[in-house]
């Protein structure tokens, strides 16, 4: 009986290690899912945690919103490029071909 006790209660105690190792490999999942998509971290009474904010992350949201700001101006120059090109490719043949005799006309 006393050894049929004694082994019941490694049992118990292994399983009681394993649940606990579960409960924290879960936590550990859960908070890298959590920073992997940019959720908050939250503290044991479930406030969230935000990164501290200091002068070298402000200056690097300043410099990233201006190189945001140039890209944009590119892709619109993009665009209208793109808009001018598209004209040319769909317009109808015959007016273009036109257009380019007009040019071609000797000035006197």
């Amino acid at each position: 009986m006393e050894q049929l006790l004694q082994n019941n209660g490694t049992l118990i105690a292994v399983m009681a290690l394993g649940i606990g190792l579960i409960g924290v490999v879960g936590w550990v999942f859960t908070t890298w899912l959590r920073i992997k998509h940019g959720y908050p971290l939250e503290s044991s009474w479930g406030k969230a945690i935000y990164p501290q904010r200091n002068d070298e992350t402000i200056e690097r949201v300043k410099l990233l919103s201006q190189e945001n700001a140039q890209l944009k101006a590119e892709l619109g120059a993009v665009k209208d490029r793109l808009a001018n090109v598209e004209r040319i490719v769909t317009d109808d043949s015959h007016r273009l071909t036109q257009e380019i005799e007009s040019l071609r006309i000797p000035r006197n």
